[in-house]
């Protein structure tokens, strides 16, 4: 599909934020056996549980909209995850390695924000507002989880730097 209208860039970010969702609810139970910290597996396992849901409200995004939410890979989240799969090989079990999960979800946090922020403003621009409205509950879960990561990695970090 050749993207010449701001409707046809709506679908297609809409697609590839499908794409970049199913991706992290396989990243996801990985980073649940990597971690360590309970209050961080604990985090993992609810988000992949909302993660489910951010899908199924992509999917119904996409049946308002009279159109399918397959057909594109987010080569951008493929990218953030793949390193984050390169740094779980190259750090030592234990609290950096916590320390390091968390980096890489908080950059697929803000790749995220950036995303839904974006096709948000979209929606709101060609007069979606029920589209927009579940658009921005996903925006507001993907901020909550971002901070929820900052929390975790207060104690996290400070046992990493204490255990060093």
């Amino acid at each position: 599909m050749s993207v010449d209208t701001i409707e046809k860039l709506f679908i297609a970010e809409l697609k590839d934020l499908y794409s970049a969702e199913n991706q992290i609810t396989k990243a996801l139970p990985k980073m649940v056996k990597a971690a360590m910290s309970a209050d961080l597996k604990k985090a993992f396992e609810s988000h992949l549980r909302e993660t489910e849901g951010q899908i199924e409200r992509l999917v119904e995004i996409c049946n308002i909209l009279g159109t399918t939410p397959k057909g594109k890979s987010c080569a951008g989240m493929k990218g953030v995850l793949s390193e984050g799969s390169e740094m779980l090989q190259e750090v030592e079990e234990g609290d950096v390695r916590d320390a390091a999960l968390i980096s890489a979800a908080q950059r697929v946090e803000h790749l995220e924000m950036a995303a839904y922020g974006t096709v948000r403003t979209y929606a709101q621009l060609l007069g979606q507002p029920q589209v927009a409205k579940l658009l921005d509950e996903t925006f507001e879960e993907e901020k909550a989880a971002d901070q929820k990561l900052t929390s975790i990695s207060q104690k996290v970090n400070a046992q990493a730097k204490q255990n060093a």
